[in-house]
């Protein structure tokens, strides 16, 4: 279970880092293309800028969460409270993407691939972690 845990953890925040890097200081255009089949020269001016300023906020604190997570990576598997903190923010995104589900309808295919894959790491994130984690109390 470690090993899977492991191979989890770092293939989704390593994917995390590299979005929000891409997303979030080169090519958000290219990203909206690629993902979301969303050509932004079709847009206003204003609609434009708008989406990319805040395109671009959203994948910077994606990479904060991947630069965190691989900075306390061993807090993450060994502390509650690190570990608390990183399953919820993941799980977020998770129900993000479930809420999506029934607001917005089906999705492409990438997208179903990247809410399984996340539902996958998260649970064995936090069934391996079930064993490791430790409750530190402060004085």
């Amino acid at each position: 279970m470690k090993i899977i845990s492991y191979f989890f953890f770092y293939t989704y925040i390593g994917l995390v880092c590299l979005a929000g890097i891409w997303g979030a200081f080169f090519r958000a255009d290219l990203d909206l293309l690629l993902l979301m089949h969303l050509d932004i020269s079709t847009l206003s001016e204003d609609a434009r800028i708008n989406l990319l300023s805040q395109y671009r906020f959203l994948r910077a604190l994606e990479l904060g969460f991947g630069v965190f997570a691989f900075t306390f990576v061993k807090e993450i598997f060994t502390q509650k409270k690190f570990n608390s903190l990183f399953l919820i923010i993941m799980a977020s995104g998770i129900l993000a993407r479930v809420a999506s589900l029934f607001y917005e309808g089906s999705p492409n295919w990438m997208m179903y691939f990247f809410l399984i894959y996340e539902i996958t790491g998260w649970l064995f994130i936090y069934l391996y972690t079930r064993q490791t984690v430790q409750s530190y109390v402060t004085a």
